[in-house]
Order: structure tokens, then C-alpha cells, then sequence
């Protein structure tokens, strides 16, 4: 009797561990939703990580406007990178299916199957290294972040802080380092370029 009064006590131990750390993720991704609604990132997970592990001093992020990044830019991005942005709630569980698929026929993690909001949870709060953990993590993220952040908010803090080629954090960087402009002044051929860093 002992050993399984034993075994339950752990068990509802572990329960509650388990669903007392989802709430304090749930909590602190909607806390900083909140905040994000107004305030712009300097500085993100990932580029603490990039600093850590392979010396890259970045500097900190230079926000735009979306508005005032060209639209076939804001379009471009959306349709290669998450073709279903405007319409899912953060996550898309085909793209997860499919990406489990190929890494499991290939014999290793190449896909991930991220959304845009996947993607900016794991710049602005996560590693960028490959496990199922931090895949999950990341999607748990996205959900919250999709029920504070409108989707224009989150497309325009994904512009402002994805890493465009080694070291350089968001469009503005990006538009600086490869074009010597911003990003409003960048041409159409410019902007496929630039874009077509990302993948």
C-alpha cells in the first residue's frame, strides 16, 4: 500500500508542477504581449545567445514603423515564411505535422514548421538551438502572444528584430548593411534580396 500511496503522492506532485510552470509561462508571455503592444525591443533572447556563444556584438535594434516598410516587402515576407499568417491563431499544426515528417524521413532536425509568431517567440525569448522541448515552448508562446498582439503588431515586431544574415538584427539593420538605406528608400529587386536572406 505504501509504495503506490508513494506513487500517487509523486504523481500529483509532477501534475502540479507541470501545470503550475504552464501558468507562469502562459503569465509571463501575456505579461510581455502586454507590454509589447506599445513598447519596442532593444535587444532579444537571440541576440543574447548569439553574443554568448559565438561572440557577436549586435547592436540594439533600430526600429520601423510598419508603415513605413514597403508593402511588397510586409508581403513578400509573409507569403515565404507563413503563407497562412492572417488566419491562424499563432500556430500551425499542419506546418508542425509536416515538418515532423521530414525530419523524421531525413533522420534529423531541418524543418520546424514556425509561423511568424513562432519565429518571434524564439528571437525575443528562447534559444535558437533545435529540440521538440523548445518547440513546444515556442508554441505555447505564439498561442499567447496571438491573443494579446494584433497580427500587424506581430508581423511589424517580427520585421524588427528576425536576424538578417550573421549578427544583423531587423530590417533596418538589414537594409542599412546590404543597401546603405532605410527601409522605406529600398527597391523592389532590393527588397526580393533582402527577403530572400531569411530562409
Amino acid at each position: 500500500v505504501r509504495p503506490a500511496r508513494a506513487a500517487g503522492t509523486l504523481a500529483r506532485f509532477v501534475l502540479r508542477a507541470f501545470i503550475l510552470g504552464h501558468v507562469i509561462l502562459l503569465a509571463v508571455v501575456l505579461l510581455s504581449s502586454l507590454v509589447l503592444l506599445k513598447a519596442n525591443p532593444r535587444h532579444t533572447a537571440l541576440m543574447l545567445w548569439r553574443r554568448v556563444t559565438a561572440g557577436v556584438h549586435a547592436t540594439a535594434i533600430r526600429f520601423t514603423p510598419l508603415g513605413a516598410i514597403p508593402r511588397p516587402a510586409r508581403d513578400m515576407v509573409v507569403r515565404l515564411e507563413d503563407g497562412h499568417f492572417w488566419t491562424h491563431p499563432g500556430v500551425s499544426l499542419g506546418a508542425i505535422r509536416d515538418a515532423y515528417r521530414i525530419n523524421r524521413d531525413i533522420g534529423f532536425a531541418l524543418c520546424g514548421g514556425s509561423t511568424i509568431t513562432q519565429q518571434l517567440a524564439r528571437n525575443l525569448f528562447l534559444t535558437p538551438r533545435k529540440t521538440y522541448f523548445r518547440k513546444y515552448l515556442e508554441a505555447l508562446a505564439a498561442l499567447g502572444m496571438d491573443l494579446v498582439l494584433p497580427k500587424a503588431r506581430i508581423l511589424e515586431l517580427y520585421l524588427n528584430v528576425i536576424e538578417w544574415g550573421r549578427g544583423t538584427f531587423g530590417i533596418t539593420a538589414a537594409a542599412a548593411r546590404y543597401y546603405g538605406v532605410r527601409p522605406s528608400a529600398l527597391g523592389l529587386d532590393q527588397q526580393r534580396r533582402l527577403i530572400a536572406v531569411l530562409p
